[in-house]
């Protein structure tokens, strides 16, 4: 009879007898050696592409190995595919990008992501790879319940949930948090129409060139925080490259409409619109009025 070699790590089985001479050689090499690396060996890869472990009995291997050290600098998520059997690897992701790696088993299954600068512990659960823990001692729990304050030290980031319109949760609970991917932004749910709302301010830009209208924003609220700004993308419209406000209807409600004395910067009536100022009125230096054939500047 011949040598034989175990399922999972494809370590020897000598035959009583069979190995006259020749026995500690084959101890070493196809037993001692292979459990070491299978206790505390490393596969390091390092090529950004997808990579299936290798598989051999008796000698090395990459599958064999207890710790996957992804160092690859990429952007696409990589897969790192292992025989689906029983095994657990410490899955360490040093990219020197932001590029996540998968761990699936041979054939088709889902696998498991592990993030950039994640390690993780990863273990064959009979039909797939699943995530045990991670260096935050996070298992792969469906929900998590804190009964008190929680608190994230870290200095680096939390990673919340993130999906699409179309994937909010159908049965939300107010203070639910998550990111939407079709608008971009951090939403709360406030359990109050709107349910969903935006979380967070807005970039604020000094803009004196857009040549098209924009929607000047206005707020339900005059102190806390507003849940609902409001624009009319007919009613009230800016122009940053012009300075000009166009409105339906001017209504000054104390009665009282203010000019400035001076103009200061030249302007054109256009045609088909007409002009009023409150006199008198003097033009600065350099400066000047023009008003195009068929309008009216009136200063009373």
């Amino acid at each position: 009879m011949t040598t034989a070699y175990t399922s999972l790590l494809g370590l020897a089985l000598p035959v009583t007898g069979e190995l006259s001479g020749t026995w500690g050689d084959v101890v070493n090499a196809s037993i001692t050696n292979l459990v070491e690396s299978a206790i505390a060996g490393t596969t390091t890869i390092s090529s950004d592409a997808d990579v299936t472990l290798t598989t051999t009995n008796g000698v090395s291997n990459t599958s064999r190995e207890a710790i996957l050290l992804w160092t690859a600098s990429g952007t696409v998520t990589r897969t790192i595919t292992a025989p689906a059997q029983s095994k657990v690897y410490i899955v360490i992701n040093k990219t020197g990008s932001t590029q996540s790696i998968k761990l699936v088993g041979a054939g088709p299954t889902t696998g498991v992501t592990i993030l950039a600068n994640e390690l993780a512990i990863c273990a064959w659960n009979g039909v797939d790879f699943v995530k045990i823990a991670n260096q935050y001692g996070i298992s792969n729990v469906t929900t998590l319940n804190a009964s008190a304050d929680s608190i994230f030290s870290s200095t680096g980031a939390l990673t919340i949930s993130k999906g699409t319109t179309g994937q909010q949760p159908v049965s939300s609970v107010t203070g639910m948090l998550r990111y939407n991917t079709t608008s971009n932004e951090f939403e709360g749910y406030s359990g109050s129409s709107p349910a969903w709302k935006s979380v967070g301010g807005s970039a604020i830009s000094n803009d004196t060139s857009t040549s098209s209208n924009i929607y000047p924003l206005l707020a339900a609220a005059t102190s806390g925080t507003a849940q609902n700004v409001y624009t009319s993308n007919a009613k009230l419209l800016y122009k940053p490259s012009t300075g000009e406000f166009s409105s339906t209807v001017l209504n000054a409600s104390n009665g009282i409409v203010v000019n400035s004395a001076t103009i200061s910067t030249s302007y054109t009536v256009a045609s088909g619109s007409n002009a009023m100022s409150a006199g008198p009125v003097s033009i600065a230096g350099g400066q000047s009025v023009t008003v195009a054939s068929g309008s009216r500047w009136v200063v009373v």
